[in-house]
């Protein structure tokens, strides 16, 4: 197929020798398979800001710094070249998700450059050597829905032990190789300790997987993991192994109300962005 405009300077770079098809498009990304040398790996090519479903959302963006402060103070300032760096960090962040992972033991593809805007990473295969079915097209018994659910729980507990959370975690972004789960899109992961919604976040990322596999096994919905993780990893008992039962005792202290108006903040500030980056881009 033609060569896109996006990823024609990996090709010039010699980092491509062929784009073979599209495989996809989605909410922050289009992803391409390609040839490099005797190699078949995927590109993902990052849609611009304007483009994205959800630009640049203040849940994920906290905590993100950068060491420069130019750089920071331009990002703050929403500038031409802020919106520039704040693209560039928007995209790092996947990368540097990826390698952390990996290194975590977290079942993630293998990244290999991130240039121009475009990720270059391992193409995630079946045992036949085709690209890997999502997980939302797979249907599992009971005993192996419970068995990937619980195998998922171990790579979201892996995550978290190496102080991310996904964000965004579902079965439309997690791949099934002939050994089991690969999680995938990870340029909103967040960092677990340096973000005040990183709970609310990890709680969402698990409820959706169990409620995916409750459709094949019932008396996973409704279970708390989420609450149950979280509260392990405040008091510094999780670990990787640790016994999870999807069991919570219930709450006996009044509601905080505090924490509610700040998820109202958050998602004004969010909005108020969102207008201010669009009308700057009209003018």
């Amino acid at each position: 197929m033609k060569t896109p405009k996006r990823i024609q300077a990996l090709v010039e770079e010699g980092l491509i020798d062929e784009v073979m098809r599209q495989l996809m498009s989605g909410k922050e990304a289009t992803v391409y398979v390609v040839r490099c040398g005797d190699d078949i790996r995927c590109a993902k090519v990052y849609k611009e800001a304007t483009q994205r479903s959800f630009h640049q959302a203040v849940a994920y963006q906290e905590g993100r710094r950068v060491k420069n402060s130019r750089q920071a103070r331009a990002m703050e300032k929403g500038s031409r070249y802020g919106r520039k760096m704040a693209e560039e960090v928007w995209q790092n962040a996947e990368v540097d998700a990826l390698y952390r992972l990996a290194t975590a033991g977290v079942r993630v593809p293998k990244p290999y450059i991130c240039f121009e805007g475009v990720l270059l990473m391992e193409l995630v295969t079946d045992a036949d050597g085709h690209v890997a079915p999502r997980l939302n097209d797979v249907s599992f018994s009971h005993e192996k829905a419970l068995e990937y659910h619980g195998r998922l729980l171990r790579e979201v507990v892996l995550m978290l032990c190496a102080g991310v959370i996904h964000g965004d975690l579902s079965e439309y972004n997690i791949l099934v190789d002939e050994h089991g789960p690969v999680i995938i899109d990870l340029p909103q992961a967040l960092d677990a300790a340096g973000s005040s919604v990183a709970a609310s976040m990890l709680e969402r990322d698990v409820t959706n997987l169990a409620n995916f596999f409750s459709t094949f096994a019932p008396e996973l919905a409704g279970s708390q993991y989420g609450k149950e993780i979280w509260r392990l990893y405040e008091a510094g008992l999780l670990t990787p192994d640790y016994p999870l039962t999807g069991r919570v005792p219930a709450p006996t202290a009044p509601a905080d109300v505090g924490a509610v108006i700040h998820e109202i903040e958050l998602a004004r500030q969010e909005e108020e962005d969102r207008v201010r980056y669009l009308t700057e881009m009209q003018d």
